[in-house]
């Protein structure tokens, strides 16, 4: 059996932890603490280490899904925890004060470090927000960017599930070409 790792990175409160919940099949492994930090978000608990779950696709592919922790003190730890990875999935928090401000840090966290292949899911679209969700799109091609984009609700498996299956499509792509 092939074994891939992706990795879930975002800002606090994004939905990592949540996303990796929906998806894996074992118990997640979580470094959860009390969140000390609410200026940053109001939730309860935050990753302080990593999440992690797995995802059997199919008889021959088992994924292993990791969560970074959001805060930027841990920022450190991100390129650790991405070592190794099939794909970033980027979430961004849609009903963050600036949430373009995070795409632009979590992007130039991770792209070109490696050929790894990223996708972005947008969460909290349904959070009465000042912006539309046509922002992200017109950020990305103001900046040149070429990335898959979705709007997902971090709490439900098939969303999830697309960031996953987009990567490894993408994946399919790249090895055929």
């Amino acid at each position: 059996m092939q074994r891939y790792k992706i990795v879930f990175c975002g800002g606090m409160g994004s939905g990592k932890s949540q996303a990796i919940s929906s998806l894996s099949e074992i118990p997640v492994f979580a470094t959860e603490a009390l969140n000390t930090d609410e200026e940053a978000h109001s939730k309860l608990h935050t990753t302080v280490g990593i999440d992690y779950g797995e995802i059997t696709i199919d008889d021959t592919l088992k994924i292993g899904l990791y969560g970074t922790p959001g805060q930027n003190r841990f920022q450190f730890m991100w390129p650790t925890i991405a070592q190794g990875a099939l794909g970033i999935v980027i979430l961004i928090d849609h009903s963050a004060a600036n949430p373009l401000a995070d795409l632009d840090i979590y992007l130039e966290s991770f792209v070109g470090k490696s050929d790894r292949i990223i996708v972005i899911g947008v969460t909290h679209v349904d959070v009465s927000s000042n912006h539309s969700f046509d922002i992200y799109r017109r950020w990305l091609i103001d900046h040149k960017k070429r990335y898959p984009i979705f709007s997902v609700d971090a709490r439900q498996k098939d969303d999830v599930l697309l960031l996953v299956e987009t990567i490894i499509a993408s994946l399919e792509v790249q090895v055929e070409a």
